[in-house]
Formats: C-alpha cells, structure tokens, sequence
C-alpha cells in the first residue's frame, strides 16, 4: 500500500501553507481516496457535484489525482473526514483534519478503521491494524517515541506524505490549480 517513490514532508509544504493563515492557524481538511474518481467520492459523502455553496459557504472539492481524487473540505465541517469510511468501500482512504481544535490521521481500507491517532499522541492510536504505517509514520517523525503527547514542529506536512504514502494518491499543485468538482455540505453541517 505504501508509494513507490515515498512523499516527504516537503511534498505537502505547499498544501499545508495553502491552508495556514497569517498567524499559523491551520485550517484542513482533506482525504486522499484510491481508485475512485472524483464524481463517485463525491456522491459517497452525499454531495451533489455542481451544487452550489451557500451560507457559510460550505463544501467540498474533489481534484483528480494521481492515483485517485484527493476531496478538500471548506468550511469548518468535517464531513471528509468522517465519511473516510464510505469513502474506502472497494479501496483505501486517508483523511487529515488539522484544525484549532485537533489534528489527526486515519486510514481506512474497504469500510474499516485500520488505523487512527492524533498528531500529537501517536502513542493512542486505535483500529484494527495501529501499527500497519509504524515505519512510515517512524520516518516522517510523526512518532516522538515514549507515552508523552507532543510534537516537534508542525505535522501537517509530514500527515499529508502519510496520507499519500497509505494510498498511493500524489496530489500536486498542478492539480489542485486544475478545475475541481465542488459541492455543497451545507444540508450535511451538524448545525444545520
């Protein structure tokens, strides 16, 4: 499951920056989905391609992508990252969420959890394989070692090579600057 040539960090710095304001927040939600076009990822997490945004503007983006479609969640939902389940029926999705309120990974494969933890606590993790990305998660310094929370600089970028590296799915700049199929969360928002 692993990429042959292993994303880095520096692979996402870009992504990552996209994301983060002037002050540092970050702001992301995203899910790398294997084998699945954009159209069909959408239509899992019961968005309407082409509909439009409104109210606060909530959505998604699904870009083709190499070896699959990468979704963008806008907005502050998290319907990306809780639909990685749907979303890996017949194949494998990875979804990072960073925000001010946490930061996590989880990688899910045919509808199951196979691994999960906070950015901040690899030590925690859960699902039914927690160890299957160990020596990935080991290489991109995701794991700090020891049972303290904590991390040395921003994992952000270092997620997003993990999200590549458990699906196979590269996202570059040039196809997140190509047109996207975007979709309304609106009527999915937990607060509506």
């Amino acid at each position: 499951m692993t990429a042959m040539a292993k994303a880095t960090a520096a692979t996402y710095e870009w992504l990552y920056q996209e994301f983060t304001d002037g002050v540092g927040d970050t702001w992301l939600c995203v899910c790398f989905v294997r084998d699945v076009p954009p159209d069909e990822a959408l239509r899992r997490v019961n968005v309407v391609p082409g509909s439009p945004l409104e109210g606060e503007g909530f959505g998604v983006a699904a870009y083709r992508a190499r070896g699959g479609t990468v979704l963008v969640e806008y907005g502050w939902g998290a319907v990306v990252h809780d639909s990685a389940g749907l979303l890996s029926e017949g194949s494998a999705a990875a979804a990072v969420r960073v925000t001010i309120k946490g930061a996590d990974f989880g990688l899910h494969v045919n509808g199951d959890l196979i691994t999960a933890f906070s950015l901040y606590g690899y030590h925690w993790r859960e699902g039914a394989e927690p160890d299957r990305l160990e020596s990935d998660v080991t290489d991109l310094g995701l794991h700090l070692g020891g049972d303290e929370p904590g991390f040395a600089g921003d994992p952000t970028s270092a997620a997003l090579a993990l999200a590549e590296r458990a699906t196979g799915v590269h996202f570059s700049p040039a196809a997140y600057t190509r047109t996207a199929l975007v979709g309304s969360t609106e009527h999915l928002h937990p607060y509506v």
